[in-house]
């Protein structure tokens, strides 16, 4: 409870400050929601993390930024990327899409590779979150909320030249090498990025004598070329390819020494049209994954082979000032090869459409989305969003019905081979999860100061988990040893979720070459079930989590401070002797000193040396020093 206590404090001091004005949230237009439009429209709950803060935070990978963003719960397996668990309000990492550019790239496989985000930090011009449900517009996966990583090749066009590029390498404890290059260019008839980066280390001891080691690589190209006054064409394709030790990522097995190896190739090509009141634009994506993992040394090693392939159209009318309109399609082929889970397809096709409308201070957002996927049939997908503009304060109201298919893990894992001794069995016969979404929130935002607030309502049908059942009870597949506990993929009959949100952020300019920021976000949920054995993953997101991020910037330096505080259920596992903690707090730093064009850092992650793990048997990373310099050619 001290912890609360001293979070609170800090917020309540924040908010008696005074500054100068600032770009606010009200003022922003948002994507995620396909139709660009102004935040305060949309009824939704967004979060917005501009690109430029990046390199300030102590963070080398995408899910360590999100790891401190409001509302958004990071449950990492190892560190720099290796692997983790995206969730948003409660319930699973499988219910947060997340989206490049607005395009789909949650993997057939499984949803663990959510976070391998296929561009360079350098890259990105601003994340969006959307928190909620997203499904009429995206369909499956978009069920707590929607990560668009939105990137500067494709956000905007310059006419004018410019040119960007940055050099950058780092060093630390446990033989931590770390490398950036990128450059951003812009012409008359050219706008084109050239990236990648290299993260290595040894890794800390983790059980026994293994250690946490990741070797990860990524090299991403993409342009815009503007064919003539109102046809742009844009491509990008980018390789990412991540070796690392994965030891009881998936069980908590004294014989799991596993290592991964995972390497996706990200194809994306987009055609757009402009005109006076109308925009149309196609998008292409073809994108592959090979994932080899090794349960132990003398284990058959799993041989994973994904491709996702995806057809977007989009059509948007602005009528007047007060009314707009999309309609869509979409169309989706996820294809599986794979010694353990079989050869597998699906293909999921959807009509979709959404309006605008405004009323002097009322803003309603009606949408929908049909949908005729291989194993569900067909279904359709309403939702309608309510804004409420009183002067300085925004009034919010969403419902909308989600729906997510299993992948090819819950459907198929470990159902190809001879025999299984140990971990998740999947079940062909899983039937989609459904959910109804209820949301009411507020937003307030003057000058340099933002706060919102937001109560949530999930009431879900039929959950996707995994579930500790005996394997005379798994009629699915007969390749399992008599009389054992295995984790079985089932569908649970319901599980409710509720929970609150308070976020804020709050700017001050102290003079012309001083700004403190300060970001704050507290969130309570509850989940209730009907199961009486407790699933994996369901009911493992915090109840409790609080993020914060401080900055101070100067002209000669920059001071960044992050942190997350948890409390969940504790588990143990004694024969890894693994613990899972009821409580933690992360906090990470890091110093910039700034000269001309040549920036020195130095970063402390985990301050307080804390013993952690997300998820039970995967040990995170003690306190770790770096060094780092990085230059703007």
């Amino acid at each position: 409870m001290k912890y609360k206590f001293w979070i609170l404090a800090i917020s309540i001091c924040s908010i008696t400050a005074k500054g100068q004005d600032v770009d606010t949230l009200s003022n922003i237009n948002i994507t995620a929601t396909r139709v660009n439009q102004n935040n305060n429209l949309t009824g939704r709950d967004i979060v917005v993390l501009s690109g430029k803060t990046f390199e300030k935070l102590s963070s080398i990978s995408i899910d360590d930024i999100l790891k401190f963003t409001g509302g958004v719960e990071v449950q990492q397996r190892g560190p720099a990327g290796s692997q983790a668990d995206i969730i948003i309000r409660g319930g699973t990492f499988q219910q947060v899409l997340v989206l490049l550019d607005g395009m789909k790239i949650n993997d057939p496989i499984t949803g663990h590779f959510s976070g391998y985000i296929p561009i360079p930090i350098a890259e990105i011009e601003r994340i969006e979150i959307v928190k909620g449900p997203a499904a009429a517009m995206y369909g499956s996966e978009a069920v707590g909320g929607v990560i668009n990583i939105i990137s500067k090749t494709f956000y905007h066009y310059n006419t004018t030249s410019k040119e960007e590029s940055n050099l950058g390498v780092s060093f630390g404890e446990y033989e931590l090498h770390s490398s950036r290059a990128s450059a951003y260019v812009t012409r008359k008839k050219i706008n084109f990025f050239l990236g990648g980066s290299t993260d290595n280390s040894s890794g800390q001891l983790l059980r026994g004598d293994n250690r946490g080691y990741f070797h990860n690589h990524l090299i991403s190209g993409s342009a815009s070329i503007p064919l003539s006054k109102k046809w742009m064409l844009q491509f990008r394709t980018s390789y990412d390819y991540r070796d690392f030790a994965a030891q009881n990522f998936y069980t908590p097995e004294l014989i799991d020494t596993a290592t991964e190896k995972v390497n996706t190739w990200w194809n994306q090509l987009r055609i757009e049209t402009n005109r006076n009141h109308s925009k149309d634009q196609l998008d292409i994506i073809f994108k592959k994954t090979n994932d080899f993992y090794l349960y132990y040394p003398l284990s058959t090693a799993n041989n994973n082979q994904s491709i996702l392939s995806q057809l977007n159209y989009l059509h948007t009318h602005t009528f007047n000032k007060n009314l707009t309109g999309l309609i869509g399609s979409s169309y989706e082929r996820r294809e599986m090869i794979s010694n353990d889970r079989g050869n597998h397809q699906n293909n999921n096709g959807a009509l979709f459409a959404s309006a605008l409308m405004s009323f002097k201070k009322l803003n309603i957002s009606p949408q929908i989305r049909l949908v005729l996927d291989e194993q569900y049939k067909f279904d359709a997908l309403p939702q309608l969003n309510v804004s409420y503009i009183f002067k300085d304060i925004t009034f919010r109201a969403s419902i909308g019905k989600s729906i997510r298919s299993a992948d090819f893990t819950e459907l198929y894992n470990n159902y190809n081979k001879p025999i299984v001794k140990g971990g998740k069995i999947g079940n062909p016969e899983l039937i989609p999860e459904k959910s109804m979404n209820y949301e009411i929130g507020l937003d307030y935002s003057i000058n340099n100061f933002t706060f919102n607030s937001s109560y949530f309502y999930r009431k879900q049908d039929q959950m996707i988990d995994f579930v500790n059942t005996n394997s005379d009870n798994i009629k699915t597949s007969n390749n399992l040893l008599p009389n054992k506990v295995y984790q079985y993929a089932q569908n649970i009959k319901w599980v409710n979720t509720s929970g609150v949100e308070f976020n804020l952020k709050h700017i001050i300019d102290i003079n012309k070459n001083n700004r403190f920021s300060f970001i704050e976000n507290l969130q309570m949920i509850h989940s209730s079930t009907s199961d009486s054995i407790p699933s994996y993953y369901i009911l493992s997101h915090a109840n409790f989590m609080a993020q914060q991020i401080v900055m101070w910037e100067n002209t000669k330096f920059n001071l960044s401070i992050e942190s997350v505080y948890k409390e969940r259920s504790a588990d143990k596992n004694s024969s890894i002797d693994a613990k899972k903690t009821n409580t933690y707090w992360l906090v990470n730093s890091k110093i910039q000193f700034k000269f001309n064009t040549v920036t020195l850092s130095i970063n402390i992650n985990n301050v307080g040396d804390v013993n952690y793990c997300d998820l039970l048997g995967s040990k995170m990373p003690n306190r770790w020093y770096s060094v780092g310099i990085n230059a703007k050619l």
